[in-house]
């Protein structure tokens, strides 16, 4: 006989790992509830903490990336004025 394996959505995965470090219940409280092994619980529960400094890191990553993008727009008008003048400047002196 084997077990097949189950898939547990997103959803699922933090509402489960969250409950761990809170220390309200045991762990094997935990995994009786929901019925995911005690390893499983721990994994998802030290994934969590590997990855929250990486959430909160992400909204001055995505300001960063704004900017930078903002700032080569502005760029790229200032060449595109600069031709026009460039451009401008040249007919003048042909008396175009």
């Amino acid at each position: 006989m084997s077990n097949k394996r189950r898939r547990h959505n997103a959803g699922f995965k933090p509402k489960v790992a969250l409950e761990a470090p809170k220390g309200i219940e045991p762990i094997q409280a935990i995994v009786a509830r929901y019925g995911v092994h005690p390893t499983q619980v721990t994994t998802w529960k030290k994934e969590i903490a590997e990855r929250l400094p990486e959430l909160f890191g992400k909204r001055s990553d995505h300001d960063a990336t704004a900017a930078t993008d903002r700032e080569d727009q502005l760029y790229r008008k200032i060449g595109q004025l600069e031709r026009q003048v460039d451009w401008a400047k040249k007919n003048q002196e042909l008396g175009l």
